[in-house]
């Protein structure tokens, strides 16, 4: 049995999202259903698996599940890593946009930062993406925050895309 409990999960992953990522086609799941990994046999991967994994659980369908990876993840400097995160942004949970305002945003606006070039590159090769990504940020805001947020600039989610924009010139 691998370490991501397929047969155990609840539902089938949600179709995929396809990037680019470094020049390659990824196709991502939406969301997973499966159950973490024990916490011995995640500790028993090396430290890339690890990260590999915590990327994928980025994708699981319980908001606390995300977060808790994404912490693990926002930090790394490795072009997957991308992906995971933008995808995040385009999603209504707030704490987990605070966690990535507040990781990202600083590295994106260094424009000599490994991270900032990593994320550039995303941006730039992924420009329909981060539309998609702006639109969904521009509407959850709308719907659910925009009492919290009077401007769409002061959502956490706005600040993001902006960042990425501007890395990434898209």
């Amino acid at each position: 049995m691998g370490i991501v409990p397929a047969a155990a999960a609840s539902l089938d992953p949600v179709r995929p999202f396809r990037v680019s990522v470094a020049g390659s086609p990824v196709a991502i799941p939406y969301r997973i259903y499966s159950a973490e990994p024990a916490d011995t046999e995640y500790a028993a991967l090396t430290r890339a698996q690890q990260a590999m994994l915590d990327c994928l659980y980025t994708r699981h369908h319980d908001g606390y599940v995300r977060q808790r990876r994404l912490e693990r993840v926002i930090g790394l400097a490795e072009p997957w890593v991308a992906p995971f995160v933008v995808q995040l942004v385009g999603e209504y949970v707030e704490e987990i946009l605070l966690v990535i305002r507040r990781e990202l945003v600083p590295a994106l606006n260094m424009p000599d930062s490994v991270v900032a070039s990593i994320y550039a590159r995303f941006a730039a090769e992924n420009p329909d993406f981060i539309d998609r990504t702006e639109q969904r940020v521009v509407s959850y805001w709308n719907c659910y925050y925009r009492n919290r947020y009077s401007l769409l600039r002061d959502y956490p989610g706005s600040a993001v895309t902006a960042a990425l924009r501007s890395a990434g010139h898209v």
